[in-house]
């Protein structure tokens, strides 16, 4: 989904004190709203966090951005917490929401740019370059795409690199990742995932490519998976209460990843992001898997 409005650009007249002469300011600040920690690091990147008046909950990495005003939850957001900033542009990606607050903003005329959400290296240099136009750093997006292909080049080559040293009698390592914001509430990536990307960009398998999206965590699909790697999140692992708590999930255990506790858990927004880290999150990654298996 994109619902696009210009920027307002207002006009100023005003009369300087006692001369009566007139000056005109031909373009107000931009007040800007970023929702969606991936968008939020960008802007930072661009150098442009002058602009900021707000972000979301997932807006963690740099760690200033945390000391902005925070209007919740990118998939549950509020349109009083965002109004009360009184942003001239919000942007957003696809896992913005809910719908009805996005109506909300477009009825109360505030710009708002919906950027897709895609788990590619092409769809980064694509929020990367209409982010830049958005917010007028045209010059800086073009500049960050330039440094971000280098940087993707140089890790695809260590993926590589990392894979020819397996040998012929070594697999791939089959990775399965567990999403746990707690214990009752955990699932398992299959195709289609932020998760399902970064695993193939890292020269893993997925342990679940035969179901797509994410599904509730079952014993018996975890043991059939087989999974040589288990991925979590750093956020993820804490609130299982660590590795031994993450491996008591049923069925975890009885894994040969479970077995020799072969557990990677990057920080979530890194792993998932699909921001200006994903060069560094795929070596890391790719390293870690690698390591492990």
């Amino acid at each position: 989904m994109q619902v696009s409005m210009q920027v307002n650009r207002r006009q100023v007249l005003t009369f300087a004190a006692g001369l009566g002469a007139m000056s005109y300011a031909t373009a107000a600040p931009i007040r800007l709203v970023s929702i969606g920690g991936a968008l939020t690091e960008l802007v930072y990147e661009l150098g442009a966090q002058g602009l900021l008046v707000g972000v979301d909950t997932t807006s963690l990495y740099p760690a200033v951005a945390r000391k902005l005003p925070n209007v919740g939850y990118a998939r549950t957001l509020s349109a009083e917490g965002l109004l009360s900033l009184n942003p001239s542009l919000v942007v957003a990606t696809e896992d913005a929401g809910p719908p009805a607050v996005l109506r909300q903003l477009e009825a109360a005329r505030v710009p708002l740019q919906v950027l897709r959400a895609e788990h590619r290296y092409e769809g980064l240099i694509e929020r990367t370059l209409k982010l830049g136009a958005l917010i007028e750093r045209q010059p800086q997006a073009k500049a960050l795409a330039a440094r971000l292909d280098g940087a993707w080049a140089a890790s695809q080559q260590q993926v590589k690199q990392l894979a020819q040293g397996l040998g012929q009698e070594k697999h791939a390592p089959r990775v399965l990742f567990i999403l746990s914001h707690g214990m009752n509430q955990i699932r398992i990536a299959g195709q289609g995932t932020a998760a399902d990307a970064m695993i193939a960009y890292a020269g893993g398998v997925n342990a679940l490519q035969d179901v797509s999206g994410y599904k509730p965590l079952t014993p018996e699909a975890v043991i059939a998976s087989a999974p040589d790697v288990i991925l979590a999140t750093e956020q993820g692992l804490a609130a299982a209460g660590g590795v031994d708590g993450l491996l008591a999930i049923p069925g975890l255990a009885q894994t040969p990843a479970g077995r020799a506790r072969r557990v990677v858990a990057p920080e979530a927004m890194e792993l998932l992001g699909f921001g200006p880290r994903l060069p560094q999150a795929v070596t890391a990654l790719a390293q870690a898997l690698h390591a492990k298996a």
